[in-house]
């Protein structure tokens, strides 16, 4: 069969499964259908920092020009205690150069659009409220995905990109779709027309407390994302009062401007997360099914990482299967050893770094905020550069994208 001829299901429209439709599509792959279970491309996120990795895989792909339209340039990273105390500063610029591109802070609306946008231009069409039920081996042993509706479709290759919290994919290929609940809630909001003053410093604000975390980060002048974190039990559902209300009362002592940031967001625009992440799993495909994104390696938010791994994974899979149309075992074997190790790391350290961040023993805590203040931050950003930028394509800009910032300067 020629590679031109392979019918492929993406099952989830989100990050991860735009993105390899793009990336599939512009190797050649001519039929593809994207299969999401919600209503529409609403999504539970606010915002996110792709950094220079996943903007180095999105400049491959064609959309580095429409992605420096929409984000916001972030300079540095600026850690602090609760009360205000500098625990140090990252320079987000030496990671850029070390790695050699941009970084980027959007709204994954935005982000999202652009993805359905060129998926549109591509003439590849999003199924939604497609619930996938259930993967399996049917009478005349083709891999069967069966949606709730009870339709059931045999493609000849299956992209588990359903996420981390019941990616039926990940049960066809592993016999367990269990994810881990980290013990910790993730409130995440967006301000849109509000403009805050910290917004004029384009940098990544970090706070540290015992047990709980505040992080915000400026798109715009008016625009803006956070993430208030603390560690709580799982079940405990949505606050009476309202999330707003709750964090008010939660960092309600934090230094300035905390309180400022939360009381700016509308509770419309407030989302409450319980955070899970999954262990690592060195296999990733089974039969005709291959997973990528949350679905294979889900990294808590810690790791800043999660769309941008699943934006690199886009882009090796549909290398790795366009260099083996026609030998899949081969394909997605090649694809799993190319991005293992990297994302084994990236959701490990992630971990740890959870672990430190919402201990509740306030010795640790101290302790944990004079070894940030004593640490040497540009071995940091070696270290973050080397790990990330790792298993990137070539370095280059485009002419348009040089063009473009010729222009805005």
């Amino acid at each position: 069969m020629s590679q031109l001829n392979h019918e492929i299901a993406i099952l989830g429209a989100g990050i991860g499964g735009l993105t390899t439709a793009i990336a599939l599509c512009q190797r050649g792959f001519s039929q593809i259908k994207v299969y999401e279970r919600q209503e529409s491309s609403a999504n539970a996120g606010a915002g996110l920092v792709l950094w220079p990795n996943a903007t180095c895989i999105l400049h491959h792909l064609g959309l580095d020009v429409e992605i420096s339209k929409i984000g916001g340039r972030v300079l540095k990273m600026i850690r602090q205690s609760s009360d205000g105390e500098l625990l140090g500063e990252l320079s987000i610029t030496d990671l850029e150069k070390a790695i050699g591109f941009s970084s980027y802070a959007v709204s994954r609306h935005e982000l999202t659009q652009i993805l359905l946008d060129k998926l549109k231009g591509l003439h590849i069409d999003i199924n939604y409220s497609r619930n996938v039920e259930n993967i399996y081996i049917d009478k005349d042993n083709q891999t069967c995905v069966e949606f709730s509706d009870e339709e059931k479709i045999t493609p000849d290759i299956i992209i588990g990109a359903d996420g981390r919290m019941k990616s039926i994919a990940r049960k066809f290929v592993t016999g367990n779709n269990k994810p881990f609940y980290q013990h910790y809630v993730n409130w995440v909001g967006l301000i849109d027309g509000t403009p805050l003053d910290i917004n004029q410093h384009k940098s990544v604000q970090d706070y540290w407390g015992v047990g709980e975390r505040f992080g915000y980060v400026p798109i715009s002048d008016t625009k803006s994302y956070w993430a208030g974190c603390k560690r709580l039990p799982l079940g405990l559902g949505e606050p009476s009062g309202g999330n707003k209300h709750e964090l008010v009362s939660i960092f309600k002592s934090w230094s300035h401007p905390v309180r400022e940031i939360i009381e700016a967001t509308a509770e419309e625009n407030i989302r409450r997360i319980e955070v899970f992440d999954n262990d690592p799993i060195q296999q990733w495909h089974l039969n005709n099914v291959c997973l990528l994104g949350d679905a294979a390696h889900a990294a808590l938010p810690t790791s800043g990482q999660g769309a941008c791994q699943a934006i690199e994974d886009a882009w090796h899979f549909a290398q790795c299967l366009s260099n083996h149309p026609n030998d899949l075992d081969l394909a997605f074997t090649n694809f799993e050893k190319l991005r293992y190790d990297k994302t084994k790391s990236i959701t490990l350290g992630a971990r740890g770094f959870a672990a430190s961040l919402f201990n509740e023993d306030k010795t640790f805590c101290k302790i944990r905020n004079e070894n940030a203040k004593k640490s040497d931050t540009k071995a940091q950003v070696t270290g973050m550069s080397q790990l990330w930028g790792n298993g990137l394509p070539e370095k280059e800009l485009s002419k348009e994208l040089v063009k473009y910032l010729f222009q805005i300067r």
